[in-house]
């Protein structure tokens, strides 16, 4: 049976991070900014379902739950955890099969950027709560999309993408842009 374990605050405000004592995915995110996104999803429609949640995030054991400034924790918290208690896990839609890229599409300098982003970005922005996707590079501009708490924090729209980018010009190329997708 799931159980909240825990909750973490994060640095965005109006989100929460609720720790889980089961694993709900192993390699996947789900981000979900509307109810509508999350139609196909029983776990993150469950949870819009409950009033005043904005976004849904979820990965391997945590979900971050974003909600209207409007509305106060505790209208959501007891709903929330009383969800989850009842929720069955095998209704979470299945993880898709990772594609493998050929060599001719990720090039060298995508996967440098993606071990890094890995080890270095990827556990720092979860343990707040959030999450990264890569969209895509250009040249030497990649762009990116936050998740989760990271998805409208203030600190993330702008430090974050800063410190990623500064990392990233320091290990891997010093031409290397970070945009916000």
């Amino acid at each position: 049976m799931l159980q909240v374990q825990d909750v973490d605050l994060t640095p965005n405000p109006q989100a929460l991070k609720f720790i889980l004592n089961e694993k709900l995915l192993t390699r996947e995110t789900r981000n979900y900014k509307t109810s509508e996104e999350a139609q196909n999803d029983p776990l993150a429609s469950g949870i819009f379902a409950i009033g005043g949640v904005v976004s849904v995030f979820y990965m391997d054991k945590f979900i971050t739950i974003e909600k209207d400034p409007k509305v106060a924790w505790g209208n959501i918290q007891r709903p929330f955890v009383e969800f989850i208690k009842n929720f069955d896990k095998a209704q979470i839609p299945a993880e898709n099969d990772v594609p493998q890229m050929s060599s001719e599409e990720e090039t060298a300098l995508l996967k440098k950027i993606n071990e890094i982003l890995d080890t270095r970005v990827r556990p720092a922005l979860a343990g707040d709560g959030g999450g990264l996707e890569v969209m895509g590079l250009d040249g030497h501009t990649l762009k990116i999309r936050y998740q989760g708490a990271c998805g409208s924090c203030p600190s993330s729209i702008r430090g974050t993408l800063v410190a990623i980018e500064n990392l990233l010009r320091r290990e891997v190329n010093s031409t290397i842009e970070v945009v916000s997708a």
